[in-house]
């Protein structure tokens, strides 16, 4: 089997008909013709078969363990969601060994095959959900952008969670944007809100489970006096966060985690990706680690700048770990005498996926 998971309207299910030998092959839970289908286990022929959204269904992890188990079936699963199933599928009996997961992203810079500046501010400006993108139109993408945020709180959270403060929620969502880029409070949303400290925390985990975020944990190493607990977040659609610069490194981030995810799933590349911020309140947008130990550091700028100390500091404390700076409005493209490159964010997002 394989499971595709990722945010809802990605591209998951467009992906997925590509796959079949037949559209007849597709069912979904939501449809209650489908889901009558499932629940008969009378299949349409064709090869492989496409489960999508079956997660919402309490025993589907039995029940497509039961399918593969069976050697009488015969056909290969396709499983897709628009939750987290790499966390979904863990309860009841475990599907370990019996599959493959995959993560789809947003479109990218180098999947687009982009590469000028142009090309990197407009991917800025429309976000890269297909629909989005697809609409060229600052209008029309922010109308999406507001729509989706309605439909993934009222309809996913909903079927999903246990969840009944749905205003509140929401109000969360709205605010989280504009604490892009620092780390996040939990305490600071609970104040605004005027609810619990558990509240804000199983919400957050609620929403990260659907693909509306994602969270960074910081870097930590015995050479460096980092923070080991405070927590950034970025948005999957980063037309979100209104000011220029943290959208840029909300962009970015999102470029860097799907290369870690796409090394992971499909090289078993032991990627994280993670932030550097120590007690001295020096910082460096981004970390990659592999098997624990940092392979990439990289620090945002709108313009072009000076070599950031905090990217200056980790290069010194490790010198075999590439290191870069890179400016969505800079031009400049030279090696630092440390050893840190700086260039123009499209040459370096362009060797991204």
């Amino acid at each position: 089997m394989v499971f595709l998971g990722g945010p809802r309207q990605v591209g998951k299910t467009t992906l997925g008909f590509h796959l079949l030998s037949s559209k007849k092959s597709y069912l979904n839970w939501d449809v209650p013709e489908h889901r009558e289908s499932i629940l008969r286990r009378e299949f349409p022929r064709g090869n492989p078969i496409l489960f999508d959204e079956i997660h919402k269904y309490r025993s589907w992890r039995n029940y497509l363990k039961g399918l593969y188990d069976n050697p009488d079936f015969g056909r290969q699963i396709l499983v897709t969601g628009s939750a987290r199933l790499d966390l979904y599928r863990y309860g009841g009996d475990s599907l370990q060994g019996r599959h493959y997961y995959y993560r789809l992203h947003p479109l990218s810079f180098a999947e687009l095959r982009m590469k000028t500046k142009a090309d990197l501010f407009g991917l800025l400006e429309l976000g890269g959900f297909p629909e989005q993108f697809l609409n060229t139109s600052r209008v029309d993408s922010k109308r999406w952008s507001n729509d989706y945020r309605t439909r993934l709180i009222r309809d996913d959270l909903r079927s999903l969670e246990s969840l009944q403060d749905l205003g509140n929620i929401e109000l969360m969502m709205l605010r989280l944007p504009s604490l892009v880029g620092a780390p996040l409070s939990l305490n600071a949303i609970r104040e605004d809100l005027q609810v619990s400290h558990h509240s804000v925390r199983r919400w957050l985990d609620a929403l990260e489970r659907l693909y509306a975020f994602f969270r960074l944990p910081p870097f930590g190493s015995p050479k460096i006096r980092a923070v080991k607990k405070e927590q950034k977040h970025y948005h999957f659609d980063w037309t979100l966060v209104q000011e220029p610069g943290l959208r840029f490194e909300n962009m970015v981030a999102c470029h860097l985690l799907k290369w870690t995810h796409f090394l992971h799933d499909t090289e078993g590349q032991n990627l994280e990706l993670r932030y550097f911020r120590d007690i001295d309140k020096r910082e460096v947008d981004f970390a990659v680690l592999e098997d624990s130990s940092p392979i990439l550091f990289l620090e945002c700028k709108w313009a072009d700048e000076k070599l950031h100390p905090g990217l200056l500091y980790l290069k010194e404390r490790f010198p075999k770990t590439r290191s870069f700076q890179i400016a969505a409005q800079g031009s400049r493209d030279v090696v630092h005498a440390s050893g840190v490159e700086i260039m123009p964010a499209e040459r370096f997002l362009a060797t991204l996926v």
